[in-house]
């Protein structure tokens, strides 16, 4: 493996543990989303495109990295946005990331999977 699948492969380990060592699932949660749903509903009015932005991204991470909470992230989006923006901006987000995710695997970890599970 070359210098830069490995550094690829250390980003990913770091964004993971990251989410799961400062327990950012909790605010992927149905709960911790109605209780700050006002919240959300102001700062959406105030800054419409920075904040489909930066739910797009986030979705986008979740999604490349496999990391739990994109059905929340899919009904949150619908809450926020409404029926016809949250359905544009769940399709493409959860594309994009699957799209990610699929290349991570194909060409970034080829060599250690087929390593691994070749013979299989």
């Amino acid at each position: 493996m070359n210098i830069k699948k490995i550094a690829i492969v250390l980003v990913i380990i770091i964004f993971v543990s990251g989410f799961i060592l400062f327990d950012l699932g909790q605010y992927f949660s149905l709960s911790y989303i109605k209780e700050s749903q006002q919240k959300f509903d102001l700062l959406y009015a105030e800054h419409r495109a920075l904040v489909i932005a930066s739910y797009m991204l986030i979705y986008i991470i979740m999604a490349a990295l496999s990391l739990p909470g994109a059905i929340v992230m899919g009904l949150a989006g619908g809450a926020l946005f409404g029926f016809v923006v949250g359905t544009i901006a769940v399709s493409f987000s959860s594309t994009i990331g699957a799209t990610l995710a699929c290349f991570v695997s194909r060409f970034i970890l080829r060599d250690w999977i087929q390593g691994k599970f070749g013979d299989r």
